[in-house]
């Protein structure tokens, strides 16, 4: 079964810094692309950045300049978050795409911006 793992969410002021971490376990054999994605209270769940397995990325226009995507094995992705602000606040999802088509998600962590 294949299954990913978030942490790192958590409460943290406006201004300041959180670094989500995402692992991968069971039998994927192959990634494609892993991703963050969020949704805040009230509305859809929304992209914030992806990278490929050749190491590509894409952000969200909100958090461009302030969130940097990385991987540094085949199972683990990181999502550092700088300047943080209260629109930033929701939960946050890993997510896989595996063997060209499967996909998977995490159960999800909370971050909460506030003073």
């Amino acid at each position: 079964q294949v299954r990913l793992v978030e942490s790192g969410g958590g409460l943290v002021q406006p201004g300041g810094s959180l670094r989500l971490s995402c692992v991968a376990s069971g039998n994927f054999l192959s990634i494609n692309r892993m991703g963050w994605y969020r949704q805040a209270p009230g509305k859809e769940r929304e992209l914030v950045a992806t990278i490929s397995n050749v190491g590509g990325t894409n952000y969200a226009e909100s958090v461009k300049g302030r969130f940097t995507i990385s991987r540094d094995n085949a199972r683990t992705v990181y999502l550092q978050m700088n300047s943080l602000s209260p629109d930033d606040t929701a939960v946050y999802y890993c997510n896989m795409i595996y063997r060209s088509f499967l996909e998977v998600w995490g159960q999800g962590t909370l971050v909460t911006v506030s003073s």
